[in-house]
């Protein structure tokens, strides 16, 4: 008897089987075959060499020391010793004007009169009654003296004329309101009233202003206080008068700090013979802190790259390339600033005499970036500029 023949559905599954273990074999060839074609070029770019990035053309001065004279630079504002816009205290029409725009006047000058006659027509009265007071006094107090009348009527007679004469005085300080005379000798202002013209109380009629000597008013921070002291030279200049310099000393440093801006208020005072400086003057001055100067390597302040971390200058270092010629790099150092002073800055530490600097163009620069040096433009390096208009 023939045996059954053997399904053929036993054999496909261990084909099919088969067949997927192939796939991934084929799959991960594939992508072999195409990573070599793609990484090749990029080894080959690799062991040939990225391309050198050219050379920054930068200027550069060398690190030297100069002489320092230690100051403290302030802003302030110039007040006089004396000064006041007069007014008078009571109203009126004015009746005389006894001043001229821009005279000098001394302490005690009548600069002004209103109309007071009814007020003076009422001292005359309170007189004549104080002149009766007075009579009677001396009639009463002789009277007393031989005992002809008794203490309470020359009580009487004496509280009488103190009355009369505290109304006298009182109605000659009312009258002395209605002329207004300079406190103080001074220079006046421009004239602002004629007459005949009414005022009323407070009204400015004139500046006068105490001019020689003169103050200057400034404000140190409390970290600088110790630098100050009373007899200090302070040196002014004012942009009415470029290139001119006033002289004066701290006269006055004030007490307290101020809690709020922790600033110091400080007072010079200043010869103004020639009245040149006018008070409310906006000035500049420089304080000596130190009679002998410091010797300090000094840079233009362009060459300082200032970051919150230290602040940092690019040194110029000779070096060899691949084909063995010279070449320039920069080297970027850490170094510690002081002082400035114009264009200029005060370098403590970090550099050298001699070390050639990146003073222009090192913006574009990183540590040890290949350099070209070009010096035909070089940046200010002026302690003492004064800005000039084109």
């Amino acid at each position: 008897m023939n045996k059954p023949e053997r399904p053929l559905i036993a054999v496909q599954p261990v084909r099919r089987r088969r067949l997927w273990l192939w796939i991934p074999v084929v799959g991960l060839t594939s992508i072999l075959i195409f990573a070599a074609i793609f990484a090749f070029p990029i080894f080959a770019f690799m062991k040939k060499g990225f391309p050198q990035q050219p050379p920054a053309t930068v200027a550069t001065i060398a690190a030297h020391y100069e002489n320092w004279f230690p100051q403290i630079r302030v802003v302030g504002s110039l007040k006089p010793v004396r000064g006041a816009d007069l007014s008078v205290e009571v109203p009126g029409i004015v009746d005389e004007v006894n001043f001229d725009s821009g005279g000098d006047v001394e302490a005690g000058t009548q600069i002004l009169h209103l109309r007071d006659g009814d007020i003076a027509a009422k001292l005359h009265t309170l007189q004549a009654a104080q002149d009766l007071a007075q009579a009677n006094y001396n009639r009463d107090k002789a009277q007393y003296d031989r005992q002809l009348i008794s203490r309470a009527q020359f009580d009487t007679t004496s509280a009488t004329l103190a009355s009369s004469q505290a109304q006298v005085a009182e109605q000659q300080a009312i009258l002395d309101k209605y002329t207004l005379r300079a406190p103080f000798a001074g220079h006046l202002g421009v004239r602002t009233i004629n007459a005949g013209q009414y005022l009323a109380p407070g009204t400015a009629v004139v500046t006068l202003q105490a001019l020689d000597p003169i103050f200057f008013d400034f404000f140190l921070p409390q970290q600088q206080l110790d630098q100050a002291k009373v007899g200090q030279t302070v040196s002014i200049s004012v942009d009415a008068y470029p290139g001119m310099t006033f002289a004066g000393k701290i006269t006055t440093i004030d007490p307290k700090v101020d809690a709020a801006t922790r600033n110091v208020a400080i007072r010079a005072t200043l010869s103004n013979a020639q009245r040149k400086l006018l008070p409310g003057m906006y000035a500049t001055a420089q304080i000596a802190t130190a009679t002998a100067p410091q010797r300090y390597i000094t840079l233009p302040q362009t060459a300082i790259t200032f970051n919150p971390y230290g602040n940092m200058v690019f040194v110029v270092q000779n070096g060899t390339g691949k084909d063995g010629k010279q070449t320039l790099s920069a080297k970027q150092i850490v170094v510690t600033t002081g002082e400035t002073r114009g264009d200029q800055i005060a370098v403590l530490s970090g550099l050298k005499e001699g070390d050639v600097v990146v003073s222009a163009g090192q913006m574009k620069l990183l540590n040890d970036s290949p350099v070209v040096i070009n010096n035909t433009i070089q940046p200010t390096d002026d302690p003492n500029p004064h800005p000039v208009e084109r």
